[in-house]
């Protein structure tokens, strides 16, 4: 696999083509893809963590990655790290698209909606789907590309063009969404 061919550089070239701009090296982002150290997974907490707004697009649900994401624990007492307890006046909004609305169905579905609400996540469901992840923490723009094995790479910027396409992104998704 050439280095254009890594999952780090499909993201940046998505991203770039995405905020309209031609040269996908002229945007002042940082990408991290698995088997970096650390790797994507394990950047997005210190990515989000204090942001008072979070709002995101999801098109995957991954078991350990929503666990660092809602605080459950993470067998180290290092749970909360993203979104934890959502007390403190600070809002989370995510649109679950594609397979991860698909969880909201069936006997777990409840469950999902629970845990949710529990933590402060306005959750919405949408029939379309997204071929990545987005999501605006403050003033942070963060985008994940998911393959078989989860989340492969993730970008991450807080240059005005990547906020701008990001929240208009997260806008779109909401405003096409349901109540979860």
């Amino acid at each position: 696999m050439s280095d254009a061919d890594t999952p780090g550089a499909v993201l940046r070239e998505l991203v770039s083509a995405a905020v309209g701009d031609g040269a996908a090296d002229s945007l002042a982002v940082e990408v991290a893809e698995r088997g970096d150290d650390p790797g994507p997974a394990a950047r997005l907490p210190a990515l989000v963590t204090g942001a008072e707004s979070v709002v995101g697009v999801l098109p995957r649900v991954d078991r350990g990655l929503a666990r660092r994401v809602l605080g459950d624990g993470d067998g180290g007492g290092k749970g909360g790290e993203l979104l934890g307890d959502r007390d403190d006046g600070a809002t989370a909004r995510l649109v679950f698209t594609g397979d991860a609305a698909d969880r909201f169905g069936g006997p777990g579905g409840a469950v999902i909606r629970s845990v949710l609400a529990g933590h402060g996540v306005e959750a919405y469901r949408h029939d379309g789907n997204s071929p990545v992840g987005v999501v605006l923490a403050d003033e942070v723009a963060l985008v994940g590309l998911f393959d078989g094995a989860g989340l492969a790479a993730l970008l991450w910027s807080d240059a005005p063009p990547v906020r701008t396409w990001a929240a208009e992104t997260c806008r779109r998704y909401l405003a096409a969404g349901d109540p979860a």
